[in-house]
């Protein structure tokens, strides 16, 4: 989005046609824009309505109803903090006691919104102009929010007056690569955490693929995954973290929360051996955590081997941060066998499961030529270093 189309939408007309559009549908877009303009509609702002239109679908996943009355950018919009998970972090201000937080790189507002949604003043700044402006809309329910348009980390904390700092560094180059290199952030994330000095709980979302290495020893880092997928990790500082520096998972599936929490002694050292009659397929907030042997523990089970994800069991254990399978049968990888496994069972459509291996799911289905009406899982893994195919049933 350009300042002269948020201008356009931000007109009356531009707002009521925004406001009267239809669902947003990829194969009618033209046909609308087209009877739009014929209405006499003016380009520009059918074209910034769409745009906005197919924006606010999208943002659908992330901030429900909310979207509706949303405004985005693309890059605002795919760095934006889902609804669910920015409650998670106002949470934490509110718990922390915290009476005026600044959220030093706000983007769209989704964060911001959150702070404020839970009762929270906000400073919501950010150094980008358009993006500022666009907050601004979107944080316009909330009037005891302060959208600005400046540098978060040139602001006067003291003269602020807040206690409670949040930043989310841009981590997408101009061409939309994304940048796992903390110090390749905007800002950098050393500069950020310059400012638990003056403001200890400070808060950072950062890359999930963050190494551990790269996280602060005072920090507790936690993984956060929302229905199967890892969306962010977050750094939390001073009293956001009240049980201290360490990691951590947060596994949300629609309403429930699942937490799993380094222990003190550190994460157990799980045993290695062979395919038990279950297998156990660790969230990936729980793998990016470095906690599958926590998981391990839990279900009485092991690893199939030293550097893979997956645990094994010889019981059946319910486990809110791990998919559990039944183990029908267990063989060396092979094509031919694998194919006359499948044939035998009349698997027609196949789920492909891998780890540890160099296979590509869509050209072995090929190879398999499957026929048949039944559907069947097949993991692709190494056990003990050699590779195998575990083929299995979701419990």
């Amino acid at each position: 989005m350009d300042p002269e189309s948020l201008s356009l939408l931000l007109s009356p007309s531009g707002w009521a046609l925004l406001g009267a559009l239809p669902p947003y549908d990829e194969r009618l877009a033209m046909v609308l824009a087209e009877r739009l303009q014929k209405e006499g509609i003016e380009p520009a702002l059918v074209s910034a309505a769409l745009t906005q239109s197919r924006l606010r679908s999208r943002a659908k996943a992330k901030f429900d109803d909310f979207a509706d009355g949303m405004l985005f950018t693309q890059t605002g919009l795919e760095q934006a903090t889902r609804l669910a998970v920015g409650a998670r972090h106002a949470q934490r201000y509110s718990a922390a006691g915290c009476t005026r937080v600044a959220d030093l790189t706000c983007g769209i507002g989704g964060d911001a919104m959150a702070f404020a949604a839970l009762g929270l003043p906000v400073l919501a700044i950010d150094l980008d102009e358009l993006t500022a402006a666009i907050a601004t809309v979107n944080l316009r329910h909330f009037p005891g929010t302060d959208i600005r348009h400046g540098d978060g980390l040139a602001l006067d904390l003291e003269a602020e007056g807040v206690d409670g700092l949040f930043a989310d560094p841009a981590r997408r180059t101009a061409s939309g690569r994304r940048r796992h290199d903390p110090a390749a952030y905007s800002p950098p994330l050393d500069r950020v955490l310059e400012l638990r000095a003056p403001v200890p709980a400070l808060g950072v979302k950062v890359g999930p693929a963050i190494p551990h290495t790269a996280v602060p020893a005072d920090a507790e880092a936690q993984w956060v995954s929302v229905d199967g997928d890892v969306v962010e990790a977050g750094l939390w500082f001073g009293p956001l973290a009240p049980d201290g520096p360490g990691r951590s998972a947060l596994v949300l599936h629609g309403s429930q929360a699942t937490q799993l929490r380094e222990p003190e002694g550190g994460v157990p050292v799980p045993d290695v051996g062979p395919p038990g009659g279950y297998l156990y397929e660790p969230d990936g907030a729980v793998i990016r955590s470095g906690l599958v042997g926590l998981v391990a523990e839990q279900v009485h089970g092991r690893l199939l081997d030293p550097t893979i994800a997956y645990v094994t069991s010889d019981h059946l254990a319910a486990h809110d941060a791990a998919h559990a399978y039944r183990v029908l049968d267990v063989m060396p990888f092979g094509l031919k066998r694998l194919r006359t496994a499948l044939r035998e069972r009349g698997v027609g459509r196949l789920t492909i499961k891998k780890r540890g291996t160099a296979v590509v799911p869509e050209q072995l289905r090929k190879q398999l030529d499957l026929r048949g009406d039944a559907e069947a899982t097949v993991v692709l893994t190494r056990v003990g270093g050699n590779q195998q195919v575990l083929l299995v049933e979701p419990v």
